[in-house]
């Protein structure tokens, strides 16, 4: 598989990810606990961001991580070991040639990853082929399509389009959260339950102010500003006039939208 993450890989990109990660925590990962004993396949787990809450809500559990990112992997290793876990192991190696045998796992997680797959059914089924039979898998993505803020802007939302077009033009889809069901469905999972997670942001909640509409959605949007400037999906004024925009929905008086969506299935 070809590595196509279109934020790329830099410090700034790494902290965009750590703050998502901890501003998000009680949102996508309350209900996220594995049982002790249990053998656990993280597949695509970057930077460790959600790692070291997966390791420390099931601490029984024994976490495996694998990134096809050398880089990644050293950082998710570095974060494990920083934050005191000891039930975690790391790996390189790509999602759709996994160096271990059938049913070796009893869950598998996967979180912000089919969203940058050019064959997310297949990478499903791959997963799927790792567990017990029973076995079961987690998967959390975004739906960039479910953002929606005051003051709206047409300028927001064409930046925005600019992400939205360069994942796909790297083979991904950055509005994949709303297709979990039918591609756990498809790639053979039996009782899949998809629960939409919204992120609401208004001046009453600061932390999410910061965390997600600022230092989250915002930077990840603002990051794509050279290549999509690059690519002439948009004109320099129009860009810059919706990054400023997003970044006035996180005034006391603005309000910032956004839908995750956490399925759960389970492999026949």
């Amino acid at each position: 598989m070809t590595n196509s993450y279109v934020h790329g890989y830099d410090t700034r990109e790494s902290q965009r990810l750590a703050d998502q990660a901890s501003t998000l925590v009680e949102l996508l990962h309350h209900d996220t606990v594995f049982p002790a004993g249990s053998r656990v396949l993280e597949a695509g787990c970057g930077v460790g961001a959600q790692t070291v809450t997966l390791a420390r809500n099931s601490p029984g559990a024994h976490i495996t991580c694998v990134d096809i990112s050398h880089d990644s992997v050293m950082q998710a290793r570095a974060a494990a070991q920083a934050a005191g876990l000891n039930n975690v192991t790391f790996q390189q190696a790509d999602l759709f040639h996994l160096p271990f045998p059938p049913g070796t796992f009893d869950h598998v997680f996967v979180c912000f990853v089919l969203e940058h797959l050019p064959r997310p059914a297949g990478a499903l089924r791959i997963l799927g082929e790792q567990l017990k039979p029973g076995g079961t898998i987690t998967v959390i993505e975004g739906d960039h399509g479910s953002a929606y803020f005051h003051p709206d802007s047409e300028a927001a939302h064409r930046a925005i389009a600019c992400q939205v077009e360069l994942q796909r033009r790297a083979g991904g889809n950055a509005m994949v959260g709303r297709e979990l069901f039918p591609l756990l469905t498809s790639a053979g999972f039996a009782d899949v339950h998809v629960s939409p997670r919204l992120v609401y942001v208004d001046g009453s909640r600061p932390q999410f102010i910061d965390g997600f509409t600022r230092k989250t959605f915002t930077a990840m949007i603002e990051g794509v500003r050279a290549p999509a400037l690059a690519a002439k999906l948009c004109d320099e004024h129009t860009f810059d006039r919706g990054i400023a925009d997003l970044y006035r929905t996180a005034s006391p008086d603005g309000v910032f939208c956004y839908m995750f969506f956490k399925a759960v299935a389970q492999r026949c």
